[in-house]
């Protein structure tokens, strides 16, 4: 048996084990940090040094500066519950005045009979809302994009506080005594879908929430189906896309027929 130090220079084993070992450590520090980080195609880096933060987990400047943006436009306009609550009487006349351009849609009092969303009694904020939208470009309609395009935002402000004076007047298919569906009471917890009335008003109002007692069951059954879909997406925070993408054909009929019978 040699009597030679195992951990030694001149022991051949031992430095053919640390060479080893040194050597596994380099190659496997060479394709983890850099080699498959440069290999990923969706992942955009700007050299060595951003591959190694990549697989390190360290935060990139890169990254941090390159915002996501999606590839429609979103709504501008902050919610607040004191939004538009309080309506002087010019801005009310102002709003009789301009609502005439409205009327062979949303009624000449605000009720309408083409199953375009009655107007009469809706929360300003929400009408105001709706234009900005329409005017920005988030939410799209052939008939409203155009209107809105030409309307400035004080005639947009007018024109919601004209519509919230109005009271609210029941639809022809009136029915309080339809008893209300457990997605308006409950919602479906276990598809995280909270009940209808806690943002719409038979439990809690949220707002830009809108009322729908008395609207069209056509027109609300159309808006759940395009939010589902994504056609429409200027719900706040994509709510209501989340929400309607769990909801099942007999809910949004249940629901639109709900809110129609209302008053």
């Amino acid at each position: 048996m040699s009597d030679q130090p195992l951990v030694s220079l001149r022991n051949p084993w031992f430095v053919a084990g640390v060479g080893i070992t040194v050597g596994i450590a380099a190659f496997s520090a060479v394709v983890g940090l850099i080699w498959l980080p440069l290999a990923q195609p969706d992942l955009k880096l700007s050299g060595i040094w951003d591959a190694i933060c990549s697989a390190a987990g360290v935060p990139r400047a890169t990254v941090q500066d390159a915002s996501i943006k999606p590839e429609f436009r979103t709504s501008n306009v902050v919610m607040t519950s004191e939004m538009l609550t309080k309506p002087d009487q010019v801005s009310i006349g102002r709003g009789a005045t301009l609502s005439q351009r409205c009327a062979i849609c949303h009624g000449p009092q605000g009720v309408s009979d083409a199953n375009s969303p009655n107007l009469a009694g809706q929360f300003a904020a929400v009408t105001y809302k709706e234009l900005n939208d329409f005017k920005a470009g988030a939410r799209v309609s052939v008939v409203m994009s155009p209107f809105a395009a030409a309307i400035s935002d004080q005639d947009m402000k007018d024109v919601a506080a004209y519509y919230a004076y109005l009271p609210r007047v029941p639809s022809n298919n009136l029915n309080a005594g339809l008893p209300a569906p457990a997605i308006v009471v409950t919602g479906a917890p276990m598809r995280n879908i909270p009940p209808c009335g806690s943002c719409h008003g038979d439990i809690d109002n949220k707002a830009g929430s809108p009322w729908l007692g008395g609207q069209s069951a056509v027109y609300i059954k159309a808006q759940l189906q395009s939010l589902a879909s994504g056609a429409r997406r200027n719900d706040i925070s994509q709510q209501m896309r989340n929400v309607a993408r769990q909801m099942t054909p007999e809910e949004i009929d249940q629901a639109a027929r709900y809110y129609a019978a209302q008053p």
